[in-house]
């Protein structure tokens, strides 16, 4: 339950730019995405910690959302630090895509 949720938040920072676009909740869901935004570090290195422990599909989506989020970050990896984060940046022109699939993943992983 907890990648779920994981998928979710991560999901909202990546989308954040169209979710005033989503009839009724689209305001709110910003404003809550805006406010996540501000801890987006500290929440894409917990979707890297739990994807790594709940490896499978939630656990993929998680990770890749969580490099995306902690992509300033990935520079000071040593050796592979700068590599790495010419593939995540690459990965970030689809930020919003990546974020609509993570939040269906996550809302799906609750239902199922």
């Amino acid at each position: 339950m907890i990648i779920e949720i994981t998928n979710i938040v991560a999901g909202l920072i990546l989308a954040m730019g169209i979710l005033p676009s989503i009839p009724v909740l689209g305001k709110s869901l910003e404003k809550v995405a805006k406010w996540l935004g501000r801890f987006q570090t500290i929440i894409g290195i917990i979707a890297i910690i739990l994807g790594v422990m709940y490896f499978g599909l939630q656990g993929i989506v998680a990770i890749i959302a969580g490099l995306i989020l902690i992509l300033g970050l990935l520079p000071s990896i040593p050796a592979i630090g700068k590599d790495l984060a010419k593939v995540v940046k690459w990965l970030g022109g689809f930020q919003t895509i990546i974020g609509i699939i993570a939040i269906i993943i996550g809302i799906w992983g609750l239902l199922a």
